[in-house]
């Protein structure tokens, strides 16, 4: 997106952002709808023999890695495109005069360059799954159970408050310690750019 012409860039990114204007509830229910045993996506991978007749696409643990790639997928790629923005694609032309490969120049050029994005990609999805119960436990099978499923669990059904308190707490500190990761790399990366 980032080396796209300026009109092309504008289109990929309205892309991109186009789910967020929905419902993510409606989504979700569009995914659920999708993947039934009746739906289209099933009766077309069915039609064209990519799938027996009787499988049934709901309630594993893949689909729920699908619709939560597809729900994340925007919180990953608007950190990085703004780093890849940014980023001077001449230090890879130069990378390359100077010997290295296409892989060489990527990994040692362009993932530096842009790796405040990808900080920033990784804990914004790691956060928003990590509490995540409605994807699991509208397209998901039983099996299929987050920490955010348990604390709805123990909260709603179980009525074992200091059990989710617990499980609160616990998915509390897993959501802050990576950002405050984050937050003294950067101070003390900050720092020795100063020297």
């Amino acid at each position: 997106m980032a080396r796209a012409k300026r009109r092309m860039r504008q289109i990929l990114l309205l892309l991109v952002v186009i789910p967020f204007l929905s419902n993510f509830l409606i989504r979700i229910f569009a995914w659920k709808s999708l993947l039934h045993p009746e739906g289209p996506l099933t009766r077309l991978l069915i039609g064209m023999h990519l799938l027996p007749e009787n499988v049934t696409l709901l309630n594993h643990s893949g689909t729920v890695l699908l619709v939560l790639v597809y729900t994340q997928l925007p919180f990953a790629i608007l950190p990085l495109y703004a780093a890849a923005e940014k980023f001077d694609f001449g230090l890879l032309d130069a990378a390359r005069d100077l010997g290295a490969g296409p892989w060489r120049a990527f990994s040692n050029v362009f993932v530096p360059g842009v790796s405040r994005g990808l900080i920033s990609a990784s804990v914004m999805v790691f956060v928003c799954c990590l509490g995540q119960y409605v994807i699991p436990q509208m397209v998901g099978g039983a099996s299929d159970e987050m920490l955010g499923s348990k604390i709805a669990q123990r909260v709603f059904s179980d009525r074992n408050l200091p059990h989710a308190s617990a499980l609160a707490g616990g998915l509390m500190l897993a959501v802050l310690l990576p950002m405050l990761l984050v937050v003294l790399r950067q101070k003390f990366g900050r720092g020795k750019e100063a020297e």
